[in-house]
């Protein structure tokens, strides 16, 4: 006879699952905020529909860290991804004016670790308590066959929200007004595939040795946590007119989704030094400007479009939350193109 077959030994561990979602309750609960309802370990997570706006409407996205998780990975640093993830997602719907309600997590494994889903959903927790946004839920799936430990998969979403007569976008854009950058915490979420590449096989490095010109890390250096800038931005939503999250497309691929049909961005590029880890990955590839501008932030991870009249609010914004801006560019007539000067 054969031997009884259980779900752990088709590599699911239902007692090292339970275990794992006790360890997190005290890490989801330490994000609750005064619009949440229910219970850790609910079947669905419940909030209240805020009412300090006249018109509120819900703002959603949803998005992962790319592959910055085999970094994380590979160093066996897993306490600052999750925290990546939920900036990323708090700048994606602030570009929009809303702020953020709560979110929502999904953890896949291949074997499910619990001191990993731990440090994972501790980086979740921790951007949700900078942002004052709740977790209110999310899920830890453990999958064999799809994933090969060490290896795990993270996305969330998240569910924001603006009053409808505060909505910024493309159609507040007016020739004229001024672009100001913010600047980046480095490569944020993007770009890492090429990172990777250039990294390990150019430049010959792994986590632990020195990044060049840097006093970390490469782990330091490419681990570090992704900004958000919503409390920099929050104070001047009412003068902002349009905003661009600096992620995927970098610059041109990003600033043309807030410009309307007749207007381009003109952007002088030597208003920054660019980061000595751009210029560092630059050079191991030899990789030309036009595809380090379209796959890095290159130092800008946020652009502002307001009038002329409010720029010095908006710098004094940024900068009061030490996140260093300036004047980057302007808008000008157009069709809707982004000029790298």
């Amino acid at each position: 006879m054969s031997r009884p077959v259980d779900y752990r030994s088709a590599g699911v561990d239902i007692d090292a699952a339970d275990s794992a979602k006790e360890r997190l309750r005290a890490l989801v609960e330490s994000t609750f905020t005064a619009g949440t309802r229910g219970r850790f370990g609910g079947f669905g997570g419940m909030f209240r529909v805020p009412t300090d706006v006249p018109s509120p409407v819900l703002v959603a996205s949803a998005d992962g860290v790319g592959t910055k998780i085999k970094v994380a990975i590979e160093a066996q640093r897993h306490d600052s991804i999750g925290h990546d993830l939920v900036n990323h997602c708090v700048n994606d719907i602030l570009v929009q004016g809303a702020r953020p309600l709560f979110f929502l997590d999904y953890v896949a494994f291949g074997r499910l670790d619990p001191d990993v889903a731990e440090a994972i959903v501790s980086g979740v927790a921790a951007g949700c308590r900078e942002n004052g946004c709740a977790l209110l839920g999310g899920e830890t799936a453990e999958m064999p066959g799809v994933y090969t430990p060490p290896d795990y998969d993270l996305a969330g979403f998240i569910v924001g929200y603006v009053d409808e007569g505060r909505i910024l976008g493309a159609d507040r854009v007016r020739e004229h007004d001024v672009l100001i950058a913010l600047a980046s915490s480095g490569l944020h979420t993007n770009g890492y595939s090429l990172a990777r590449l250039l990294v390990a096989q150019r430049l010959k490095l792994g986590p632990g040795d020195p990044f060049p010109g840097a006093e970390g890390t490469v782990a330091d250096v490419l681990l570090a946590v992704h900004r958000s800038y919503l409390r920099p931005l929050v104070p001047v939503l009412h003068v902002t007119h349009a905003m661009a999250h600096i992620t995927g497309g970098g610059l041109p691929g990003n600033v043309g989704r807030a410009l309307p049909d007749g207007c381009d961005a003109v952007i002088d590029t030597s208003s920054w030094v660019v980061p000595n880890q751009f210029q560092v990955l630059q050079r191991a590839g030899d990789v030309s400007r036009e595809e380090m501008f379209r796959t890095f932030n290159m130092g800008v991870g946020m652009v502002v479009i307001t009038a002329a009249s409010s720029v010095d609010a908006v710098i004094s914004s940024a900068r009061a939350a030490g996140v260093t801006a300036w004047i980057a560019g302007r808008v000008v007539r157009g069709s809707g193109r982004v000029i790298l000067e």
